[in-house]
């Protein structure tokens, strides 16, 4: 084993294994941590040595390139690039673009990330692919997203990712991925390996302060030792120094960098700055400083760098050395040298990155080709891209009257790119600028903005009201925007709001006069909400029905449609129109997948598992829920909204989850002022009680979540506080609430509205007129797609019926609903309905192992979508796996649903809905 492996025979067992996996044609994905030197590059050899048969792909992080938007990814895909054109096109065209071979539109990082996956699978259709991610902690955050992404969604391809990222770091993008914590050798082998480096006899007492000091770490074993003379390494060795050990191993590294020759030294600083290892670009940015390649022989000598076919340096701790023990002089002179070799037809954006790390002080035309640079950079990163740029152009712009401006920019850049502390630094930086009127309003909108998206709490709606009466003097059309966001900020607090709430903010936004006709959408969405909370939700209806025929009648551009979608989602529960609900909400998701919106789709999907929550549907609600946390945590986005989670542990009856959801969600909610959170968390227990039939503790949590009108949910928590009072025997709590309810229901009009209402009002009502009313809420509800709501009808029909003496009757009810209950898997409704049966005689069978069991979430979504006559790669394109991916998923439905062919599956699929309600 090499001397930098000794002791690692556990680490260099578990690559084995890892190898042996793709050998067996199964994925593998391996974030090897530790601190610098631990000896992390040298297993990444190790694996790439051992890797005999197999096809190596490697990349590693430059911390000068970390804001260059798919940098690291270029280097990657580079020896792949043969086979993008076996891509679906709009896989082929993102990828294309965000590597810089097109121009186009910013491709969204998610179908990046599924081209990606696409390229990997395909380039290991022949042999092994083993990509190999070195110093991922400087990998910008673009590449770091979309190899995260891929890596968790390898699954039957003889793929191995593994990345080597330094510690201590928080990356959120690889967090939950496998890993392989290196650490330092045991003080055996830590003394073997550094007398095996010595030339010198060491004195035992010098000898163990080294091995102390460098904490087991190979690197600094190897390399502190290095140019010491016999006398110190033998009587005294160094003074200790605070440094971090990094930092003293980079130090050895500078020394020896400062023996080479002049020549050398700024050789290897012009090829530290720049990442690529192109020979080309580092030969022709040489000649312009007066050196030639030759000049790194001696550096090659030393073993601190190899120039073949491409350049590489011995460890990532000399690339970091070569360039910071540069003075500033020096680095500028690289940096313009590369900007002057690089092509600007080819590589505008690392042209003028280049050009802005060479500049001097401020210079307006570098600034200048930054800013025009950051809308090319945009087209291939995105807003993050687009956000780096502008900060470096409002640093080097010499003129405080265009500083302002491109500030401004540059946060609005950086919110949207989730970064909201640096988005408040730039916006310091702007209010010291002269400012017109516009745009001092437009600071304080971003302010009020950044405070939403930290938060979701009570300190941002009275900041985003304020902002939009800021505007309405200078722009009508933007206040509504910003009144808009202050309703949906002041949802979100809810309960815990300060300042003005829903009521004050819908009543000023309601006097900004209108655009003229045809309305735009925003505005009747504005209008609708702002009546709902300042005259009631029934002088609302009209005007939100009117917002809802025009999100659902909307064309243009599918990102615009993306952005008001959610809130027909929201207005379409709120009117109990569950069918426009599913339709949006289904749109929405084919939206965001058709074009790959990152940044949309985990909401599409938790708007979606809602709509196949009300219908009984919940593997599907948990596998939309399981792929929006998956995505949330591969583009390191702020946590979810937890409240279809946590209604979907409560409909199935899980009462320690749901206690604990309910816990964890109001811990995290109340500092923030996330009202809207606890009354979920009400209205999630409410549910779960009545279900366990514990109607008192039902009742105390319905008041509870009755008491904020918070849209659609206050109606439902109506319908569980009314069963939880007629249990309880409280008329004077559930006749009020009846009362309540009635006037929504009446008011929509929908099928789903008035059998809710039905079921409500028989639960209060006594013979012919209860039974009638009973047998309309079935009627009803089977009209629409809510079969728990249906399901809950048959429920409490029977339950009346067997009070009513009537047996045979019930039985046929309470059948209904313990089937309906258990293949939806309600347990405690269904326990409820067993209760039932049982106390009417009946011996309730027991049931046999569904498909719901017998397939997990995501070989259920495969199945589906196969039985609909899709191909692997189009279910791969849905689902954002690879065709192969796919394949293995549905060979696994095959053998588990006993069938051999897709046409089996479609008659096995349809004969599943025929026996669900």
């Amino acid at each position: 084993m090499p001397p930098g492996l000794r002791g690692r025979q556990d680490e260099t067992a578990r690559l084995d294994r890892l190898l042996a996996g793709i050998r067996a044609g199964e994925s593998q994905v391996l974030v090897v941590r530790g601190e610098a030197g631990v000896g992390k590059t040298a297993l990444l050899d190790y694996l790439a040595e051992r890797a005999t048969g197999c096809r190596i792909a490697r990349a590693a992080g430059v911390e000068s390139e970390m804001e260059l938007p798919f940098a690291g990814l270029h280097q990657l895909c580079a020896p792949m690039l043969p086979g993008l054109g076996q891509l679906p096109e709009p896989q082929r065209d993102a990828l294309g673009t965000a590597l810089g071979l097109a121009t186009g539109e910013a491709p969204d990082r998610f179908l990046v990330g599924l081209a990606l996956l696409g390229l990997l699978s395909d380039a290991s259709a022949g042999r092994p692919l083993v990509c190999i991610v070195d110093d991922a902690q400087w990998l910008d955050r673009a590449s770091a997203q979309v190899l995260a992404f891929a890596a968790r969604r390898l699954l039957a391809e003889p793929v191995a990712v593994v990345f080597a990222v330094r510690e201590p770091r928080e990356d959120r993008e690889l967090a939950g991925l496998p890993d392989l914590a290196v650490r330092g050798l045991r003080d055996g082998d830590a003394r073997a390996l550094l007398e095996s480096v010595t030339p010198a006899r060491l004195d035992p007492r010098v000898r163990d302060r080294i091995v102390a000091e460098a904490r087991g770490n190979p690197l600094a074993l190897l390399e502190l030792p290095r140019g010491l003379a016999p006398g110190r390494l033998a009587g005294g060795y160094m003074h200790a120094v605070p440094q971090s050990l990094a930092t003293r191993i980079e130090e050895t590294f500078v020394q020896r960098l400062r023996a080479l020759p002049e020549p050398a030294q700024r050789l290897l600083l012009t090829a530290a700055a720049e990442p690529l290892g192109d020979v080309a670009l580092l030969a022709d940015a040489a000649e312009r400083q007066g050196i030639g390649l030759a000049a790194a022989r001696p550096a090659e000598a030393a073993g601190l760098i190899r120039i073949d076919a491409r350049v590489q340096f011995h460890h990532p701790l000399v690339r970091a050395a070569a360039y910071h023990a540069g003075t500033v002089p020096d680095r500028r002179d690289a940096h313009r040298a590369l900007a002057e070799a690089t092509d600007p037809d080819l590589d505008p954006d690392r042209r003028a990155w280049h050009r802005a790390q060479a500049a001097t002080g401020p210079d307006e035309d570098v600034a200048a080709e930054l800013e025009r640079s950051a809308g090319r950079a945009a087209g291939r990163g995105g807003v993050a891209a687009e956000a780096a740029f502008l900060e470096r152009a409002t640093e080097l712009t010499p003129d405080p009257r265009r500083r302002g401006p491109r500030a401004l920019a540059a946060a609005r850049a950086k919110l949207d790119a989730a970064a909201p502390d640096e988005a408040s630094d730039l916006l310091t930086v702007a209010e010291m600028c002269p400012l017109d009127e516009l745009q001092q309003a437009l600071v304080v909108r971003l302010r009020a903005q950044m405070a939403y998206a930290r938060s979701r709490g009570s300190d941002a709606p009275p900041l985003l009201f304020d902002a939009a009466r800021n505007l309405e003097p200078l722009d009508a059309a933007l206040a509504r925007e910003t009144y808009l966001d202050a309703l949906g900020a002041a949802t979100f607090a809810g309960r815990l709001t300060e300042g003005p709430g829903t009521g004050e903010i819908a009543a000023a936004a309601l006097r900004v006069p209108a655009a003229a006709r045809p309305a735009p959408t925003t505005d009747l969405v504005l209008a609708g909400l702002a009546t709902r909370f300042t005259d009631g939700y029934v002088a609302a209806v009209a005007p939100l029905r009117r917002a809802l025929r025009a999100l659902r009648d909307q064309d243009g551009r599918q990102a615009d449609q993306l952005r008001r979608l959610w809130l027909g989602c929201r207005i379409a529960s709120e009117l109990w129109e569950d069918e426009i609900w599913d339709e949006l909400a289904a749109r929405q998701v084919r939206i965001a997948r058709e074009t790959g919106a990152l940044a949309a789709l985990p909401l599409a999907l938790t708007y979606r598992s809602g709509t196949h929550l009300h219908a009984g549907e919940f593997a599907a609600a948990e596998a939309l829920i399981e792929e929006s946390d998956a995505i949330t945590r591969s583009i390191g986005a702020a946590p979810p909204l937890m409240y279809t989670t946590i209604l979907l542990s409560a409909w199935r009856g899980r009462e320690a989850s749901t206690v604990a959801l309910n816990d964890a969600g109001a811990r995290n909610a109340t500092p923030r002022g996330e009202g809207r959170a606890l009354s979920w968390r009400d209205y999630g227990t409410a549910v779960l009680r009545n279900g366990l039939g514990d109607y008192d503790a039902a009742l105390t949590a319905a008041r509870s979540a009755c008491e904020p009108d918070d849209i659609a949910l206050v109606a439902w928590a109506m319908v569980e506080l009314i069963e939880a009072a007629a249990r309880s025997d409280r008329p004077d709590l559930a006749a009020p609430t009846l009362e309540r309810l009635a006037e929504r229901a009446r008011a929509a009009g929908t099928d789903w509205a008035l059998g809710m209402e039905a079921r409500s009002r028989a639960l209060l009502s006594d013979g012919v007129v209860a039974e009638k009313l009973y047998r309309e809420a079935i009627e009803r509800l089977e009209q629409s797609r809510v079969a728990v709501h249906l399901a809950r009808a048959h429920l409490v029909y029977g339950e009346w019926l067997r009070r009513q003496q009537r047996r045979v009757d019930a039985r046929e009810h309470l059948r209904t609903a313990y089937d309906m209950f258990g293949r939806f898997g309600a347990e405690a409704f269904a326990e409820r309905a067993q209760r039932e049966l049982q106390a009417t005689g009946e011996t309730v069978r027991k049931r046999s192992v569904e498909t719901r069991d017998l397939l997990t979430a995501q070989e259920s979504q495969v199945a589906r979508l196969a039985a609909t006559g899709l191909t692997n790669p189009e279910i791969g394109a849905q689902l954002f796996i690879s065709p192969r991916t796919a394949e293995y998923h549905l060979a696994k439905v095959f053998s588990k649903l006993g069938i051999r062919s897709r046409r089996q599956l479609r008659g096995r699929i349809a004969q599943l809905d025929h026996d669900a309600p």
